[in-house]
């Protein structure tokens, strides 16, 4: 990325903040202006941003803001509350969510013979997030009633990070098909990434929790630091889990929901942060998505792909949905609008830039900046391993 490409980057965001306001509350919302600046600006436009996702400060971005969104997410959510007064995101996410990977792995069988299961099945799981940042106009509707945006809001915040684990055991599975390394190895590798990735996230969450607390009680720590020392417990989760041979981004995730129930003070810089420096680090991916995988998309999309992908919007998602939510009182309009309300966005492109990088999936494209082998396992693999929030669990009326 050389200078003439950042120098254009920051024209982008200069032009958006001056029209920001401007554009609140209409269907141009950020993410969807960022993909399109970045196609135009790319190789699929005009090519006079040289957006190479190779780059390794690419990835470091991603992983950064898929950090820091998964515990933020997780911060935000009052398990009281959501056993006490949320049944409909809880269903959409107990039952809906997995009924919704396998119509989507069903699908994907069907669709991509060549595919093996898992290869069906990890295209479904990254597939199945949602992205209510995409249709903020819609979730802010005062039509809408405010149970029905809550349900939204809450399921779309925790779906990411409940199909991540089962992204990563999709992927090394799918890895398992090439690799010399049997199904049984790959299998005991994904057990142990989704098992001490939550045990660290649960030990650093409430240990980060506790800390944050005393230092506050006792004025040892300033506000402005409590919120730095927020975020520096998201990122050791993650490098905790990583060390000892944990899933960085579930132990994150998890970090996230028990610091949230367990802090006693506010911390309500960490959620200034993720709507201003956070929503720089998320547009940057949108803007990367925009510019260097969508045109790679185009050029190798047919009409199969986009039945898949018509599908997996629509009847993959609404049906799955609809079933969980049998014997919840809604009413069929309201059954049908949260299955249809199904964007994807940050967390899938996340997802697929941690798979690219990561794993070796036997139908993936080729890429140039991957360096592991067809049949090897994955680098990961070898490790050692609009407001003020007054508390971390006040955001769940959004």
């Amino acid at each position: 990325m050389d200078l003439a490409t950042i120098a254009i980057i920051g024209g982008l965001f200069l032009a958006y903040a001056l029209v920001s306001g401007r554009l609140e509350g209409t269907v141009f919302t950020a993410p969807l202006l960022f993909v399109a600046f970045g196609f135009l600006a790319g190789a699929g436009g005009f090519g006079f941003a040289d957006i190479d996702v190779e780059h390794s400060a690419i990835h470091v971005i991603a992983e950064l803001t898929l950090i820091l969104v998964l515990f933020t997410d997780a911060a935000r959510i009052d398990l009281n509350r959501v056993r006490a007064d949320h049944n409909l995101p809880a269903r959409m996410l107990l039952i809906g969510l997995p009924l919704a990977m396998a119509a989507g792995t069903f699908v994907a069988a069907m669709l991509f013979p060549a595919f093996s299961l898992w290869e069906a099945a990890l295209l479904a799981a990254l597939l199945a997030p949602t992205d209510a940042a995409l249709g903020q106009s819609v979730v802010s509707a005062k039509a809408v009633p405010l149970r029905i945006r809550q349900s939204i809001n809450i399921e779309s915040g925790l779906n990411d990070g409940i199909a991540l684990p089962a992204v990563l055991l999709f992927a090394a599975l799918a890895g398992a098909a090439h690799g010399a390394n049997t199904a049984d190895d790959w299998l005991r590798f994904g057990l142990l990434q989704v098992t001490l990735g939550p045990v660290a996230g649960v030990l650093v969450g409430y240990a980060g929790a506790r800390l944050i607390d005393t230092a506050a009680e006792r004025a040892w720590a300033t506000t402005a630091f409590q919120g730095i020392g927020i975020l520096a417990v998201a990122v050791l989760a993650y490098v905790v889990a990583e060390i000892i041979g944990g899933n960085g981004f579930i132990s994150a995730f998890v970090a996230g929901m028990v610091f949230g129930n367990s802090i006693r003070h506010p911390c309500t810089y960490l959620f200034e942060f993720m709507e201003s420096e956070g929503q720089l680090l998320m547009l940057i991916t949108f803007l990367v998505f925009g510019a260097a995988l969508l045109p790679e998309g185009l050029a190798h999309m047919n009409v199969t792909f986009v039945v898949y992908a018509v599908l997996s919007l629509t009847v993959i998602r609404m049906i799955p949905i609809a079933l969980s939510l049998l014997g919840s009182g809604i009413r069929l309009p309201t059954h049908l609008f949260l299955g249809w309300f199904g964007p994807r966005g940050l967390a899938s492109i996340l997802f697929v830039l941690l798979i690219l990088e990561e794993a070796a999936i036997p139908h993936q494209l080729p890429r140039p900046w991957r360096t592991s082998t067809v049949g090897a396992p994955p680098a990961w693999a070898n490790a050692k391993r609009e407001r003020p929030y007054p508390t971390c669990r006040s955001d769940m009326g959004r």
